[in-house]
């Protein structure tokens, strides 16, 4: 036997005011959590050094990644570009795994 419905209704009111509220273009804000409106991403104010350059990291090394493989699909003057921005991303990781280590010895004992 078939049912004419398999589940009793759902009220969808809550869940479209929801949906209208999350992808609202001008979101109503309070005053604590108001953000500039030109900024699109912002950086918590309270990480320390030590987790912004560990993340920095680790970003580095992900878009070097992609710049390295997209080195290899392409050819001639765009592959040229390509490698000078993968190695402007060796030097700038170089420096920011650089500045992890000073936080390292002077925190031995940090990370435990």
């Amino acid at each position: 036997m078939i049912k004419d419905s398999p589940n009793p209704p759902l009220n969808s009111a809550p869940l479209h005011a929801d949906a209208h509220r999350a992808i609202s273009t001008n979101p109503k804000r309070s005053a604590e959590s108001a953000l500039p409106a030109d900024g699109l991403f912002t950086v918590r104010t309270d990480l320390d050094a030590e987790t912004l350059l560990a993340n920095a990291s680790q970003d580095l090394s992900s878009v070097q990644i992609l710049a390295a493989n997209l080195a290899f699909e392409v050819d001639g003057a765009t592959r040229d570009v390509t490698l000078g921005i993968c190695r402007m991303l060796e030097g700038i990781q170089l420096l920011v795994d650089r500045t992890l280590d000073q936080f390292e010895t002077q925190n031995p004992m940090a990370k435990f």
